[in-house]
């Protein structure tokens, strides 16, 4: 299956700026990545999620009042709403486990899907994968692997951290689909259009199973919810840009990145340490995403 065209009217951009724009997207989510973990651990993982995307749909408003007021076309929309559900799923498998383990350590066991996107990309969008695209996902892999066996080799695991793990597995799988699904979207749609619409929907989603998991939330709760909304709205408008303007397959190494933010997040709210493992892995990471970016 082809992708549309961008439109005709979309400004051009040179080759290094949707590269910029998704390390501060991917840069912007690692972050959000912290201060939902501590919105979860106080009130749970669904009022969290929830919380957060009533308060980004009310800050992508005015972002798309002034685009505009982009409408979707019915085939559009119905994109949208598909993209909604998986991230929907995503995000609840993600931040059920990133509760039962470490931050960087959920993120590093999540990197296995940009190798699965870059086998999407070929199989939804119908892009050819260089070679080097498939040498830096695994260069990425390889740095994940380093990374985790450091940080499995130093301490045991019980039941809530198996169970963590296997979320998170499961969430990558997810995540995968939601890479391409966002290429294709960012063709189709602008980034102000795609921001409200994705977080619209997927609150709809999160408000109609509230029932079964609604927490009443504290002042510090809540705090991290509306910076956690603000993170992800600011995310899902680099990301949508840079999309929009660079193949799937060039930027989706560019997801190992988010590792370092990760690790960083997670030192300074969690006290999680930072191994001789988690440095080599990360040297690799950025040599895959350098070698994912270039043409040749």
């Amino acid at each position: 299956m082809s992708v549309a065209a961008p439109p005709a009217d979309r400004p051009s951009a040179g080759p290094l700026w949707p590269v910029l724009a998704v390390v501060a997207g991917i840069a912007a989510f690692s972050v959000m990545d912290a201060t939902m973990k501590a919105a979860a651990l106080a009130v749970g993982v669904g009022t969290a999620l929830l919380l957060r995307n009533l308060f980004a749909t009310a800050l992508s408003i005015p972002v798309w009042l002034a685009a505009g007021r982009p409408v979707p076309s019915r085939a559009v929309f119905i994109l949208h709403v598909q993209r909604a559900a998986i991230t929907t799923v995503m995000a609840a498998l993600f931040f059920h486990g990133l509760v039962r383990i470490p931050l960087a350590e959920g993120l590093a066991i999540s990197f296995f899907a940009p190798i699965l996107a870059l086998y999407f990309a070929a199989l939804l969008l119908g892009e050819t994968i260089r070679p080097n695209a498939i040498l830096a996902a695994l260069l990425g892999l390889a740095g994940m692997l380093v990374i985790a066996a450091d940080r499995f080799g130093k301490g045991a695991y019980g039941p809530e951290a198996v169970e963590g793990t296997i979320a998170i597995v499961m969430s990558a799988g997810f995540y995968a689909l939601n890479l391409v699904l966002q290429r294709k979207q960012a063709t189709l749609a602008s980034p102000a259009e795609i921001t409200l619409f994705q977080n619209m929907t997927v609150a709809a989603i999160l408000l109609a199973c509230a029932p079964f998991y609604w927490t009443t939330p504290d002042a510090v709760s809540i705090g991290w919810t509306i910076a956690g909304a603000m993170l992800a709205t600011i995310a899902l408008l680099f990301l949508s840009w840079g999309y929009a303007r660079a193949e799937a397959q060039v930027l989706v190494p560019i997801e190992y990145t988010g590792f370092g933010w990760a690790t960083l997040m997670g030192w300074l709210m969690f006290d999680e340490a930072v191994g001789i493992g988690v440095v080599a892995g990360a040297a690799l990471i950025v040599l895959g995403c350098w070698i994912g970016t270039r043409k040749q």
